[in-house]
């Protein structure tokens, strides 16, 4: 089956370049064949031809006529694996928990069942008048998060 054929072309080509993992894939019915990869350092444009050069170059259009569209997860799309986070620490994230929560800080740490977050928030002083900066630090499991996105700053 066709799809099965690009599926193995598409794995075939993520064992040469570990560095690089699938975030989605979808052959849809005009057989538009669409990739979404990132990377443990980011996804250049050279990663993505060389994972479209490793399905295109082994299909053949006679048999089979496609298209190809090979991109990296954009800056702004959710975080979706938990190996997508380690390039992020130092950065600020966005998470939304499956309870509704939400929280914002700074990416601290990553293991391989929890994100740390920390951030600086203003309380006020638990004794006399004013407020006071304190750093707050939380976990948050994988299985807690619904979404979690990277806060772009410029």
């Amino acid at each position: 089956m066709f799809k099965d054929t690009v599926k193995d072309l598409l794995n075939q080509a993520l064992d040469q370049r570990k560095d690089l993992f699938l975030i989605d894939f979808e052959i849809l019915s005009d057989n538009t064949i669409r990739v979404v990869i990132d990377g443990d350092k980011g996804v250049l444009v050279e990663d993505c031809i060389f994972i479209s050069r490793a399905i295109e170059h082994n299909l053949d259009r006679e048999e089979q006529d496609f298209s190809l569209e090979v991109t990296s997860c954009g800056a702004t799309a959710p975080l979706q694996l938990p190996r997508q986070y380690n390039k992020h620490i130092g950065r600020n994230l966005e998470v939304k928990t499956v309870e509704g929560d939400k929280v914002e800080g700074q990416l601290v740490d990553v293991n391989a069942k929890d994100i740390t977050l920390k951030w600086k928030t203003r309380e006020p002083k638990p004794v006399g008048k004013g407020k006071v900066t304190v750093i707050k630090e939380v976990n948050i499991a994988f299985e807690n998060i619904k979404e979690a996105k990277v806060k772009i700053k410029f």
